[in-house]
């Protein structure tokens, strides 16, 4: 007889299953609604939890009770977690062949509960379609996250939950399974021990999953503005006084950007606010589509936005600018005025800057604004 019996180790893994399903539960409430699918993953533990509760009274409760639901649980449950990190991800989700695969091993397990009572073909079926469905989420974990410290643990996790299920399924065929989920053969044990850690380690990862969604989100919330998706001002100086450290180190040279939407007060007087802000959010993701890759583009205030361009020179720096003033004006919104600095060779900082391509950007709204001016 083993240390721990079945009963006690479907308790065990029970109640981890509940621990855990209430702090994955806890979790959501906290996060923002951006981050999806944590619901979900608390269901699926949840349902171990029951299962586990369930599997444990097997001879004392009737069968459908004892056997039936719990195995229900077994199938659907990881289905469930998976369906949460297609949440997470936004992964599409494709449920009707997989609830019809469960429906089918399901109703094949009823029949060798009651027809035809076979428990090493109920475990075979129940840990084949397990492990089909931890090594699907595996592989959608590698796809959406695998390059990441909370993707590669939950990928392992996945993998060798995935790798014992079907160790599982393997040993069922050679040795005997045993009458039932209580059967107290090592083999037996040792499995449920396995399916218990389980547990914790897949809601472990599912918890540095969502804490690494979490803090990505507050970092982009701390560097781009919330409406627009451009960088916010304070993170704007700190990228020009890198790059212009950069271009005064190595002799090398950058360009500034001051934009101003001309007249935009009247826009929000005469259109309302919420016309306004679909202007800024439009004319921010124009702006985007004319600058290269290595270029930051940051809004510095109400309408008046940055565009930092690295290994730039002043005469390019205009024929970006007198680029951008164009395609505003044939938008059909409001134009653009804008001003244009280069850095200097040595002395410079990012307040001269600033202050070279603001007195540039005013010039041009004096002369009638719709133009660039440089300085």
């Amino acid at each position: 007889m083993t240390a721990l019996d079945p009963k006690t180790i479907m308790l065990i893994s029970g109640a981890l299953g509940a621990v855990m399903s209430i702090v994955l539960y806890l979790l959501k409430r906290s996060y923002p609604p951006s981050i999806q699918g944590v619901g979900f993953w608390a269901l699926s533990l949840a349902m171990s939890f029951i299962a586990g509760v369930l599997f444990s009274t097997t001879g004392k409760l009737p069968t459908p009770l004892s056997t039936t639901l719990p195995s229900l649980m077994t199938f659907f449950g990881p289905y469930i977690g998976m369906v949460g990190t297609q949440r997470f991800f936004g992964a599409p989700q494709r449920h009707l062949p997989w609830v019809a695969l469960i429906l089918i091993a399901a109703g094949t397990s009823v029949w060798f509960t009651y027809m035809q009572p076979d428990y090493s073909a109920r475990l075979q079926l129940s840990t084949a379609v397990v492990a089909t469905v931890c090594l699907v989420h595996a592989r959608l974990i590698w796809r959406k996250s695998g390059t990441t410290l909370a993707g590669r643990i939950a990928l392992g996790v996945l993998l060798c939950a995935g790798a014992v299920q079907l160790m599982r399924f393997a040993t069922a065929r050679l040795y005997p399974a045993g009458e039932n989920a209580l059967d107290a053969s090592a083999q037996n044990v040792t499995y449920l021990a396995a399916f218990a850690f389980a547990i914790v380690l897949i809601a472990i990862s599912q918890v540095l999953l969502a804490t690494e969604r979490l803090r990505g989100e507050l970092e982009r919330a701390a560097t781009h503005d919330s409406l627009t998706d451009a960088y916010t001002r304070r993170y704007m100086k700190e990228a020009l006084q890198r790059e212009l450290s950069r271009c005064l180190r190595h002799q090398r040279q950058m360009a500034l950007l001051l934009i101003d939407i001309d007249h935009f007060k009247k826009v929000n007087d005469s259109l309302g606010h919420l016309e306004g802000d679909r202007i800024l959010t439009e004319f921010v993701a124009n702006i985007k589509s004319l600058l290269r890759t290595a270029d930051l583009l940051g809004r510095f205030g109400g309408e008046e936005f940055v565009v930092l361009l690295p290994e730039t020179t002043l005469a390019v720096a205009n024929t970006v600018a007198e680029r951008i003033r164009a395609a505003m004006s044939s938008w059909g919104g409001p134009t653009v005025s804008i001003g244009v600095t280069s850095s200097q060779a040595t002395g410079d900082s990012v307040d001269a800057l600033l202050a070279r391509a603001d007195a540039a950007m005013y010039r041009a709204k004096s002369k009638g604004r719709n133009r660039v001016e440089a300085a």
